[in-house]
């Protein structure tokens, strides 16, 4: 059991057998003692002041008295500051406390049941006329990340995509690559197929500027000209024929998506992301049309004399939101209620969860409310873990201008990064393989920027800073990478050691009693970051861990400490640091290299 939860325990006690009360849990507060105070854990007394009939400090040396009496194998001394309680815990408290983690592969972990709340993540969402970009990085990151979280405070948890197939932006790439592709595909050009097809998008976009630019020569108004301009035609014709079935275009269409597949699976196999179900919106916009059709006849929504379908929300102090335009075709809101219905088919949804950039904040405060009309039970409390952008030091990214920062040659450059910066580290190890070592540095690489982006809050923007992120000092995840890796060397060396020595008789320092503390505080800091929905909750827990360990290592000896059970303590001490770090790390998806 958990030394807060025994401190509760004997605390209610303490009031039963001083007050004749049975306190409320509620009633009993912990929290961490104060750096500047003797002692590790702090009760606040101020609820018990009105049943006892005295003042705070009395009321805190009578329970502090009462626990050191009855409760000596937990509490060896205290002190009462005004209204607080602070509370020392004795030696072997903390060493058993110790000995339960490390026998515990997944402390912090709440076990999964048929019975746990099954939440839905849909995240990454990606158009198929580009390849991912570091916008989208941060998105699957994100997404994944939060997946991890979700199931370690126990819950049953799908991932999930929704793949925008088909709309204007694909017809475009569509129609660059029939105009100047000359049947170019990624095997004849070696290109991926992600970045093939984003080429044609650029190439639309730069052809069509052309057009619009030379229109407005000839004096027509620009708004006027990037409506007339001949590719603009074009691609809308082209996307009426996909929306008839044109066989032609359907058949183009699906060969350059999967293309497009082929290297978006490329890039999250590196990422090390994926999804237990798939949605494209080509399969999920009749459906939504279905059922705004269903709402329509159900007086939820209305028609115009246009023909277009709108629902009112100002009576929700929102306004009027289209859902079908007057030639029948859909609009986004459309599209994600449609997948939302064949989601509830597929799933018993208890919670659904939306990775989407925080741009689209007023989208998913209509969509809620439309998903409760239309009588899905998850609709009013999904939830929107809104994001903000990734910025860089030159601007903002434009996928149209080829401008963006594209994911796989930001994970190469990282990796080639990882092996530059831990070249004279990696010489030092002994036996280490070329191979080997390129495996560390992926590893490190892809740390480091995982670690960087989930590190900060989603819901502020960032600045992305490569350099930054792969230092091996301060706030990054090579620094925790590095700090695995050394106790796991440590752990190497120490196999020889004899486990018998008495723990009990070891003698503990400040600085280990700080570290079983931060140790015993990761299943909360994982409920947390799950009831937050915060995984930089769980990035900011394994650096203080790990800067708390490096601090201790280098002021007290391990394998060379003389005193065997001072020893021996150590060492379990450091495996038990190793495992929340690596438990830690992998929910933000981060792998723990064994050398470094």
């Amino acid at each position: 059991m958990m030394i807060q939860e025994q401190l509760k325990n004997a605390a209610k006690a303490a009031v039963k057998a001083l007050f004749g009360v049975d306190a409320e849990d509620k009633m009993i507060q912990l929290q961490e003692t104060r750096p500047e105070f003797e002692g590790q854990l702090t009760l606040v007394v101020f609820p018990f002041v009105k049943m006892a009939r005295k003042s705070p400090e009395q009321v805190g040396q009578e329970m502090g008295a009462w626990l050191k009496e009855n409760h000596a194998q937990l509490v060896s001394g205290f002190n009462v500051v005004k209204g607080f309680l602070n509370i020392s815990i004795a030696p072997a408290a903390w060493v058993d406390f110790l000995m339960e983690i490390r026998k515990d592969d997944r402390y912090g972990f709440k076990p999964v049941t048929e019975q746990s709340p099954l939440v839905m993540i849909e995240y990454s969402s990606p158009n198929t006329n580009k390849p991912l970009h570091l916008g989208h990085v941060r998105n699957n990151l994100l997404g994944w990340a939060l997946a991890q979280v979700m199931t370690a405070a126990g819950c049953r948890v799908v991932k999930t995509n929704i793949v925008n197939d088909r709309g204007i932006h694909i017809c475009k790439s569509m129609l660059a690559w029939l105009k100047w592709g000359n049947g170019e595909t990624p095997e004849s050009s070696g290109k991926k197929g992600d970045h093939l097809i984003g080429d044609y998008y650029v190439a639309f976009d730069k052809h069509y500027r052309e057009e619009v630019k030379a229109l407005m020569a000839e004096g027509m108004d620009e708004e006027t000209a990037k409506q007339e301009a001949p590719l603009i035609k074009e691609a809308h014709e082209m996307l009426v024929k996909w929306e008839q079935n044109d066989p032609e275009v359907r058949s183009l269409w699906a060969k350059m998506n999967e293309w497009v597949y082929a290297g978006f699976d490329e890039t999250y196999k590196a990422l090390g992301v994926s999804f237990d179900k798939i949605y494209y919106e080509s399969q999920t916009y009749l459906e939504g049309k279905e059922k705004v059709e269903e709402g329509l006849q159900k007086g939820l929504f209305y028609r115009r004399e246009d023909g277009s379908v709108w629902a009112n929300l100002t009576a929700e102090g929102l306004d009027e939101k289209l859902l079908l335009r007057a030639d029948g075709t859909s609009v986004y809101m459309t599209q994600d209620i449609g997948t939302a219905k064949l989601r509830f088919q597929d799933y018993p949804i208890d919670q659904m969860i939306y990775v989407v950039g925080n741009e689209q904040n007023y989208h998913f405060q209509v969509l809620s409310i439309l998903l409760d009309k239309l009588g899905f039970k998850w609709g009013k409390s999904l939830v929107h873990f809104s994001y903000g952008m990734v910025e860089l030091p030159n601007g903002k990214m434009k996928s149209r201008e080829g401008t963006v920062v594209d994911a796989d040659d930001l994970i190469e450059a990282m990796v080639k990064g990882a092996r530059e910066m831990s070249a004279d580290k990696m010489n030092r190890i002994e036996g280490l393989t070329e191979e080997e070592a390129q495996e560390i540095a992926r590893i490190v690489g892809l740390g480091a920027l995982k670690y960087f982006i989930l590190k900060v809050d989603a819901r502020k923007n960032m600045l992305f800073n490569p350099e930054e992120s792969i230092d091996f000092n301060g706030n990054t995840g090579p620094f925790i990478q590095y700090t695995y890796a050394r106790i796991r060397s440590i752990m190497r060396k120490s196999e020889s050691e004899a486990s018998a020595a008495d723990l009990s008789a070891a003698v503990l320092s400040d600085k280990e009693i700080d570290i079983i503390q931060r140790l015993g505080n990761f299943p909360s800091v994982v409920e947390q970051a799950a009831g937050d929905y915060n995984p930089s909750c769980i990035a900011t827990y394994c650096y203080e861990l790990a800067k708390a360990f490096n601090q201790f290592y280098h002021d007290y000896s391990i394998l060379h400490e003389e005193n065997a059970a001072n020893r021996a303590l150590r060492i379990e001490l450091s495996k038990a640091v190793a495992q929340n770090l690596r438990n830690g790390m992998s929910l933000l998806g981060i792998e723990m290299p064994e050398r470094m």
